[in-house]
């Protein structure tokens, strides 16, 4: 699933498509039908990425991006209005290994309607797009050595010598008073 670009809005709901940046901010885009156009200001607006945002678990976090792809194997998925028992017995299963204290109601609601919007788009079953950065970066395996690498010799720098006392003296000594 490819969620590079769709972000999370502080204080709006659903999600929203990153389509460009200016000096203040981002021109953001909804995914529901409407298609509102936003300018996101990155003083006063939190964004959170969908593919970097996780969810707490008792020894690692859970990336967002697991979940999703565990619900869209998950045959049941419960209405996002459900109630806490109903969202927390459906997240044993297909996160049981989250933080039952740390993740609330509210965000396993906020979870499922992510994944309701999220759902029908071609993105959505798309696979991750390598970065330019991974796609060029060969592959090389370190060839396998017994030796330990020697010890880098760590040039000691020589003492500084102390300055020497300044010493109040007439320029012109003959002149002398």
């Amino acid at each position: 699933m490819n969620l590079s670009g769709i972000v999370s809005v502080s204080g709006k709901p659903g999600l929203w498509k990153a389509l460009a940046q200016n000096k203040t901010g981002f021109v953001l885009e909804s995914l529901d039908a409407q298609k509102t156009k936003l300018i996101a200001n990155l003083s006063t607006a939190k964004l959170a990425a969908l593919d970097e945002i996780t969810i707490f678990g008792y020894d690692d976090d859970i990336k967002l991006t697991d979940v999703l792809a565990r619900i869209k194997e998950s045959a049941n998925v419960p209405d996002a209005k459900a109630d806490g028992p109903v969202l927390r017995k459906f997240f044993r299963e297909i996160a049981p290994d989250h933080d039952e204290e740390k993740v609330y109601a509210s965000d396993m609601k906020k979870v499922i309607t992510w994944y309701n919007i999220l759902k029908d788009m071609p993105l959505f079953n798309e696979e991750p797009v390598a970065t330019e950065a991974e796609a060029e970066k060969p592959v090389l395996k370190a060839p396998a050595t017994t030796e330990k690498p020697k010890p880098k010799a760590v040039q000691k720098k020589a003492p500084i010598a102390p300055k020497p006392p300044v010493i109040n003296t007439p320029k012109n000594p003959s002149r002398a008073g």
